[in-house]
């Protein structure tokens, strides 16, 4: 089986979780089946997807070559240390220990500590059950995204490891994360002050062809 059909991914457009897969992907030349879950109709929610994700989150990973029968992947960033285990070519970490707990560091804080806060079934929760009107909601997004955003522009500012890209010259995992944040805040109209470090390096990714061939609205799915 060749590389092009080793994997089954499944994706939704716009999610920055499948971005993130995506750029890795591209990245690392690898091109998946895809799968198209649409998240509008709730078909992450359907009996067959929760079979592949109890949680009903994309995206979720398949690889069909592999030796003995495994579950699906879920999780991105699980997903994006796999296809670095098993394609260390264009690597995503660096080699060294420190600066691989390093890069880890920072893609947790906008992964684990930013990103779950503004998720669809966060919002959902806070509109149905906490009483959110539109007005409050926005306010939770700006907060989050801005508290997640600025404490990483102290990082990068701060920390001598930070070049080009979050570390080093060379694109990592933490560029990955950051630019899928960086990518949907046009989405909710917010803007960010005071991140010149943020704002470089993205302006870098996208200017990179496996960013601007994972960017949301090239893919299929995507309004016209």
């Amino acid at each position: 089986m060749t590389n092009q059909a080793r994997f089954e991914l499944f994706a939704y457009w716009r999610t920055s979780a499948t971005y993130r897969v995506r750029v890795a992907m591209n990245l690392k030349a690898i091109v998946p089946e895809e799968r198209y879950v649409n998240l509008d109709v709730s078909e992450h929610r359907s009996e067959a997807f929760l079979k592949i994700n109890p949680l009903g989150a994309i995206p979720a990973l398949i690889d069909r070559d592999a030796q003995t029968p495994v579950p699906p992947i879920t999780q991105s960033l699980a997903i994006l240390e796999f296809l670095e285990d098993i394609h260390p070519a264009s690597p995503i970490l660096p080699a060294d220990p420190y600066g691989r707990a390093r890069v880890r560091s920072l893609a947790s804080m906008l992964v684990a500590d930013t990103h779950p806060l503004i998720v669809p079934r966060v919002i959902k929760y806070l509109t149905e059950t906490g009483g959110f009107d539109a007005a409050a909601i926005r306010a939770w997004r700006v907060n989050w995204f801005t508290t997640g955003l600025q404490a990483f522009e102290q990082r990068l500012q701060t920390e001598a490891e930070t070049g080009t890209f979050c570390h080093g010259d060379n694109i990592t995992l933490a560029d990955i994360c950051l630019a899928s944040i960086k990518i949907v805040l046009p989405i909710f109209k917010i803007e960010v002050p005071e991140t010149p470090t943020i704002d470089r390096i993205f302006a870098a990714c996208e200017a990179h062809e496996a960013f601007a061939k994972a960017a949301p609205h090239r893919q299929f799915g995507a309004p016209s």
